[in-house]
């Protein structure tokens, strides 16, 4: 029977595999015949994958930092931007040759979104943090449904006009994982319009 590979693939597990490793092959050096060079390999191996796995697990932590800063100043920026734009074009003297001229004026779209369903993407950022993002194919928004382990079925959760989107809940059980389950349907003047998105399944790490 073949046997499956001894090398564990995730980070932690490796690391704690090649410390066994390199202790016990240190101590069986005499027994085994190894040269000092032979051992020597195994002990520098053992400190670069300490010190690149670390590197490593610091450039993601700054990653998804960054990113989830990213999205929050996307939705900062957007609401602003909305927010003004609508107060502009109740002015007076507002034209739309100035809201083209700004940009804050949308195309047409004559989508016909009675039989459309969103697609929903998600990136779970830890600790209860989910950043979710879908296009809005001529719709206002959508409507997000969630249902967590304790729901006996898919509650709202909120009204999303914006593309890029957070939901910032804490996770239920404080330093452990739970599962999500999202799903979403296309509003148009204050009505759900279309189908509902596929399910979708987002693990939630602590």
């Amino acid at each position: 029977m073949a046997k499956s590979d001894y090398l564990p693939r995730s980070d932690g597990e490796l690391l704690l595999w090649h410390d066994r490793f390199k202790d016990n092959l240190i101590a069986l050096k005499e027994k085994l015949g190894l040269s000092d060079d032979d051992i020597a390999v195994i002990v520098n191996d053992n400190e670069a994958l300490h010190s690149k796995i670390a590197a490593s697990n610091i450039s993601a932590a700054a990653a998804q930092h960054a990113n989830a800063e990213k999205t929050a100043a996307c939705i900062q920026s957007g609401g602003h931007t909305r927010i003004l734009a609508r107060r502009i074009k109740t002015l007076s003297n507002y034209t739309q040759a100035i809201g083209n001229l700004l940009g804050i004026i949308g195309s047409e779209s004559s989508q016909d979104l009675s039989e459309a369903k969103p697609v929903l993407k998600a990136i779970d950022q830890t600790g209860g943090v989910v950043e979710f993002s879908f296009l809005k194919g001529g719709s206002d928004g959508i409507n997000l449904y969630c249902q967590r382990d304790n729901d006996a079925e898919f509650m709202f959760l909120a009204r999303e006009t914006q593309t890029h989107f957070i939901d910032n809940r804490a996770l239920l059980v404080p330093g452990k994982p739970e599962l999500r389950r999202y799903t979403a349907v296309y509003v148009q003047k204050d009505h759900e319009v279309g189908q509902f998105s596929d399910e979708l399944v987002v693990n939630c790490a602590p």
